[in-house]
């Protein structure tokens, strides 16, 4: 199963983005198909954040925000993921690992998030990421 992260999500959200045509082809594909694919909470919530805080300089209203959300997890072969019984297993190999702190727990998360509901690959422009070798990720921005 494939998973999507947050800055796709951007992306494909943002039309003043340099990345929001094939971004918006991504997700429609993976929202159009068949085929099950991922978003993990924690991803459906910085979307939020980041589309309603000052990153931008025009901001999406929250209520554009949210309808972006609806329409992103109407997709029938979506399944949202989230924390389970051994996310704190996950989470400690990268943290014990040394190269987890401050805010790079919050891509950890992810990570474990995703290994532990069986994602296969993480769809990700971020490249933060491979610290977690154990998660393969693909860029489908990259030429």
């Amino acid at each position: 199963m494939i998973a999507l992260d947050t800055n796709l999500l951007v992306y494909a959200h943002r039309a003043d983005m340099p990345q929001h045509r094939v971004a918006k082809v991504v997700l429609s594909e993976l929202a159009e198909g068949s085929r099950p694919w991922a978003i993990a909470w924690p991803c459906i919530h910085e979307f939020f954040a980041v589309m309603t805080s000052g990153k931008f300089i025009r901001l999406s209203p929250p209520r554009i925000a949210w309808l972006a959300i609806r329409n992103v997890v109407a997709s029938p072969s979506l399944r949202l993921i989230g924390e389970g019984s051994n996310h704190l297993q996950w989470l400690a190999r990268f943290v014990e690992r040394g190269n987890v702190a401050g805010g790079g727990i919050h891509d950890a998360r992810i990570a474990a998030i995703c290994l532990a509901h069986g994602v296969n690959e993480l769809w990700t422009a971020d490249r933060d990421f491979s610290r977690f070798p154990e998660l393969k990720t693909h860029n489908p921005l990259a030429a």
